[in-house]
């Protein structure tokens, strides 16, 4: 089993969003890890960009873990696309390639708030793929108020990176990527968790029929309510694209309930998804994407 998105804080400030947090460490990320039975996993870099609050761990805290456990971690990269000299021809080479010769397998999470096809953010998305970095962003809802790549209805702005940046593979994650579930999303619930069945599908799988180089990344509350929230429905989406999603947690706190591996455990011994797709979900795509032997 491979974990695609997990992390560790290095330095924390007190409270995010005025919750107070209980931070995992090293030690702790591997104990959660033994505990769910996961034999490797991604571990994301967090507060590289201005907009996430009050906590931070680069990569190169990660690169430290990875030297430690080079069979368990999987490290990410991840660059501002407004760093250098916040301009759309930043040339990101020279860092990449340090962060590729230290191991690192992807790019993300990336979270700056900037519109999806922001021009500075393309121009990283092209170079990220040159140096075959999968890249993981967080999608937010919109410009302000909080973190991720910001994207309208329907999600226009990642469709046209998908398009102009055919050799970058992207990973979707967060509340704004998998509302698109269902076509009826609410504007208003666009940034959260629509509840109920999914009459009909959203524009996100007609992006992930189309572009090849999409895929989805199912952790955290979003992309678990995304497969829960019409659990039929789930089971027939989980099957028919079972070659574009990754099992994920999201863990980042002692304190957080990650009921993800309970949820597959219940859909292998229920059979309600084929063993090929479930062993695809729950670690062949990472290891085919992140190219990891």
């Amino acid at each position: 089993m491979i974990d695609i998105h997990t992390h560790i804080i290095t330095l924390w400030g007190g409270r995010a969003g005025g919750r107070s947090m209980e931070v995992i460490t090293e030690k702790e990320l591997l104990k959660a890890m033994d505990a769910r039975g996961v034999d490797r996993f991604v571990i994301l870099p967090a507060g590289v960009s201005p907009e996430v609050p009050c906590f931070y761990t680069g990569p190169e805290d990660i690169l430290k873990v990875y030297r430690k456990h080079p069979d368990r971690v999987i490290p990410f990269c991840d660059v501002d696309p407004r760093s250098g000299q916040n301009s759309p021809d930043t040339d990101f080479s020279w860092i990449l390639n340090y962060y590729k010769e230290a191991g690192c397998k992807g790019l993300g999470e990336m979270t700056a708030n900037l519109y999806f096809d922001d021009p500075k953010c393309m121009n990283l998305f092209r170079q990220a793929g040159k140096f075959g970095f999968p890249v993981l962003f967080h999608l937010y809802d919109r410009l302000g108020g909080s973190y991720g790549l910001a994207d309208d209805k329907g999600l226009p702005r990642m469709e046209r990176a998908l398009k102009e940046c055919p050799d970058t593979i992207f990973i979707g994650h967060a509340m704004a990527f998998w509302s698109e579930i269902s076509a009826d999303v609410p504007d208003k619930e666009r940034g959260g968790y629509p509840a109920g069945k999914v009459k009909a599908p959203g524009r996100l799988q007609k992006l992930l029929k189309k572009y090849p180089n999409l895929y989805g990344d199912l952790s955290a509350g979003s992309g678990l309510n995304a497969i829960t929230r019409d659990k039929e429905y789930g089971y027939k989406f989980l099957e028919e694209f079972q070659d574009k999603l990754m099992f994920g947690t999201d863990i980042s706190s002692n304190r957080k309930v990650v009921p993800h591996i309970e949820y597959f455990r219940e859909v292998k011994e229920g059979k309600k998804i084929s063993m090929k797709a479930y062993n695809k979900i729950m670690e062949k795509n990472a290891i085919r994407v992140l190219k990891l032997k």
